[in-house]
Formats: C-alpha cells, structure tokens, sequence
C-alpha cells in the first residue's frame, strides 16, 4: 500500500500562491494616502454644501475654519462668531491624516491661519479652489460659487 500526500512542490505552490492572495488583500484593506485624501475631500466638499445651505437658510453667514488638524464650522452671532457644536453634521472633526496643508486658490484678502472660507446669506459666492496636501499627495477641492463643490 502506497502512503498519499502532498509533494514539497505541492505544498510550496500553495503556500506561494496563499501569500499572493494576501498580498492583495492587504494592499486593498490599508488605504493609500491618496485615497484617504480624496475621501476626506469629498466629506469635506458634502460639508461646505451643507454650511452653504445652512447660511442662506439661516439668514446668517456660517464660516468653515481649518488648520493643521481639525476642522469645524462657526456661525456669526452679531459681531463675533460662535462654534457650531450643537449641529450634528457641522460640529468640529479631526483630520484622517495630519498634519493637513491647506491653500485657497484664489487667496483669501486678510489671510488667516487656520484657512476661513465665508459663506454668507446669498446664493451666489465667489468660485474658489481648495487645495489639501499630506505629503507629496495633494487633491483639489473646486468651489463654482453657486453650490456645486467637486473633488479633483
């Protein structure tokens, strides 16, 4: 009677093949810095939709801040603005990956730090880019100035 099993070379393709398959999966489970940037940039883009609304809405202007690390949306309340901490989608977050380098395209007149984008009671806004960096990696942010905001 004959022993059956698996030959060495058998048993090495397996296990080659095992550790390709896993390879890919663990390429596809841990996102690029790439992908987490353009996915924070369409969160981002949702947002700013949301706080642009929210201002014509309102009758008051909302104003989206970010620095480094976090970002957040303050509401003006006469002549000082206010965080907007009770608001379930417009209430401060931090970034996926930090520290964040951000530029505004065309600049703003009184450059600030952190970044403020304004949006007031009308409508219409002056178009804008909002570049985000980590890195070498960078992704735009395009503001057409009647609420269309678009990631590229």
């Amino acid at each position: 009677m004959r022993a059956r099993g698996f030959t060495l070379l058998e048993l090495l393709t397996v296990l080659v093949i095992a550790g390709l398959a896993l390879g890919f999966v663990s390429v596809n489970v841990l996102p690029s810095d790439r992908r987490v940037l353009q996915d924070e940039a369409q969160r981002i883009a949702l947002l700013l939709q949301l706080a642009r609304d929210e201002a014509i809405v309102r009758n008051r202007p909302i104003a989206f801040e970010a620095g480094s690390e976090r970002y957040r949306f303050l509401i003006r309340e006469g002549s000082n603005w206010q965080l907007l901490s009770d608001d379930d989608m417009l209430h401060e977050r931090e970034f996926k990956r930090a520290p964040m380098s951000l530029s505004i395209t065309p600049a703003v007149a009184a450059e600030t730090n952190p970044l403020r984008i304004v949006f007031g009671r009308e409508p219409v806004d002056k178009p804008f880019v909002l570049t985000m960096s980590v890195g070498d990696t960078s992704v735009a942010l395009r503001a057409d100035g009647i609420g269309h905001f678009v990631v590229e």
